[in-house]
């Protein structure tokens, strides 16, 4: 009874399964579509973005008599953080978004396509991130980091104190509990250390009581790069986090989509409070 029971569904399942197959492969088709196209763009821009940035002169204040110009809270520097085998070209247009919108202080950093250890590159950003907070005159930073960038950055946080200068830190396609994919690249040192299960990444799973930094992290279901697609996620009982599924696009679009930099921006804009460590979710749908 119960399987002639189900018989009359059966029509109906068949019905409703192409479509939705048909729907996720057009979400897929232009996401794809979208990757190829920011491809393009990327190699274009790429060698403008091989030498490290000028640091230009800071914007003067308002002048202190001219209350009606003043901020009501200064927002700290933003340092934008590459990933695996690419330059400071990939936030142009994160950049200039982050700039119309109030953030007065943003540097992009380039570290060596040559560099083969997490360590090492955490340990160079922390330096780079003190002579930002000297010339600035500021106390803390935020980091948005992509891919790679944002597990250097976490290492930098988690491990060689660096929540004591970081306030909030922004992943994008960031993989915290290694990715899998690409066996053949892991021919590259730095490509080994990003694998589930290294010496790195158990690292990061250690505790790490009092963490100050407020973490997002922005995991995409169509991120190519990312295996398992939820090791963009992070997950760990000590960190203030929130991850944020993103659906619609690719791994290249992360750093580049307008939707995702409204998304950077809140987070970063977003007022902070001393709360217990939790981990929360959210959504965001791109296509």
């Amino acid at each position: 009874m119960k399987v002639s029971g189900a018989l009359p569904f059966l029509p109906l399942c068949q019905r409703l399964l192409p479509s939705r197959l048909a729907g996720l492969s057009m979400t897929f088709l232009k996401a794809t579509a979208l990757e190829i196209v920011i491809l393009a763009g990327h190699l274009l821009l790429y060698p403008s973005g091989m030498a490290q940035e000028r640091r230009a002169p800071l914007p003067e204040m308002p002048s202190p008599e001219d209350a009606t110009q003043l901020p009501t809270e200064a927002k700290p520097p933003v340092v934008l953080l590459h990933g695996f085998i690419d330059n400071r070209s990939v936030f142009v247009l994160l950049r200039r978004s982050l700039a119309q919108h109030g953030h007065r202080q943003v540097e992009s950093l380039n570290y060596s396509p040559l560099t083969c250890d997490i360590r090492t590159a955490a340990e160079l950003l922390g330096r780079h991130i003190e002579e930002i907070c000297e010339r600035t005159g500021s106390r803390e930073v935020d980091i948005v980091g992509h891919s790679l960038g944002g597990l250097i950055a976490r290492y930098y946080v988690q491990r060689l104190g660096g929540d004591l200068r970081v306030r909030t830190l922004v992943t994008l396609g960031t993989p915290h509990s290694g990715t899998a994919v690409v066996p053949l690249a892991s021919a590259h040192p730095i490509v080994r250390q990003m694998r589930p299960g290294s010496p790195v990444i158990e690292e990061l799973t250690r505790p790490a009581p009092g963490c100050r930094t407020h973490f997002v992290s922005f995991w995409s279901d169509l991120d190519n790069l990312m295996d398992p697609l939820e090791t963009a996620r992070i997950d760990h009982p000590d960190l203030l986090a929130e991850n944020v599924q993103v659906s619609g696009i690719g791994h290249l679009a992360l750093p580049v989509h307008p939707t995702i930099a409204t998304g950077i921006r809140q987070a970063l804009d977003t007022p902070r409070t001393e709360t217990p460590a939790a981990t929360h979710t959210g959504g965001l749908t791109v296509a």
